[in-house]
């Protein structure tokens, strides 16, 4: 089992947590956006990360490939069957990749990868408007919904949602964005708890690692 791409990609970051949190043996390869590697591209024909291979069958998208891992190995589910709670898993699971990620990547993208992959220089006053005008309604709407310390989004168990919702969150510490600890307290507390799980954490250091060479 392959997943093709690179976990600074909050949506490589998802799909690898949730293989991780089903127990799943998984390799991922290391492929950079519009890669040629024929591999990848023969799973991803628009060259988007991430990819993945099990065996014969290929796939792309974070979304379309957590669903594909939950059909086929539905021991520890992480989507529920519940229809009210698996609304609820979907929209938050969409939140995350279309308005928090979309957000982030603004500044992400102006700060980390044009400069430092692309050689080209970022466009800080995008990566500015992000954080001061896109980035707080949305930490405003989470401060709403996240649940207390140890909790989850949906229910009593970890889901597809919390680990959608917490992945840009390492996007963020990277750029050493810190939420704000009396505005957004328990967001603070929940995406930092979500993110310290075995699924997560092994990624995130070895990201953090990356980017203080590329610094240098």
């Amino acid at each position: 089992m392959i997943i093709f791409g690179s976990t600074l990609s909050p949506y490589v970051r998802k799909t690898a947590a949730f293989a991780s949190e089903k127990g799943l043996e998984f390799e991922i390869k290391p492929t950079g956006l519009g890669s040629p590697d024929p591999d990848f591209c023969a799973a991803s024909p628009f060259r988007k990360m991430p990819a993945f291979q099990d065996g014969d069958y290929r796939l792309c998208d974070s979304t379309a490939i957590c669903h594909y891992l939950e059909a086929k190995y539905p021991d520890r589910p992480l989507i529920p069957a519940e229809p009210e709670a698996r609304g609820r898993t979907i929209w938050y699971d969409e939140f995350a990749d279309t308005i928090l990620v979309a957000c982030g990547a603004k500044v992400f993208f102006n700060r980390i990868v044009a400069p430092r992959f692309l050689g080209q220089p970022g466009d800080e006053s995008a990566a500015e408007t992000a954080l001061r005008d896109e980035l707080p309604p949305i930490l405003d709407y989470l401060e709403k919904v996240v649940p207390d310390p140890g909790g989850y989004l949906v229910g009593d168990a970890l889901t597809l949602a919390d680990l959608a919702v917490a992945s840009p969150f390492a996007n963020f510490f990277h750029l050493n964005v810190e939420l704000d600890s009396e505005r957004h307290p328990r967001t603070r507390a929940y995406t930092e708890s979500i993110l310290a799980r075995p699924s997560f954490r092994p990624f995130i250091e070895k990201e953090a690692a990356l980017l203080e060479r590329t610094a240098a």
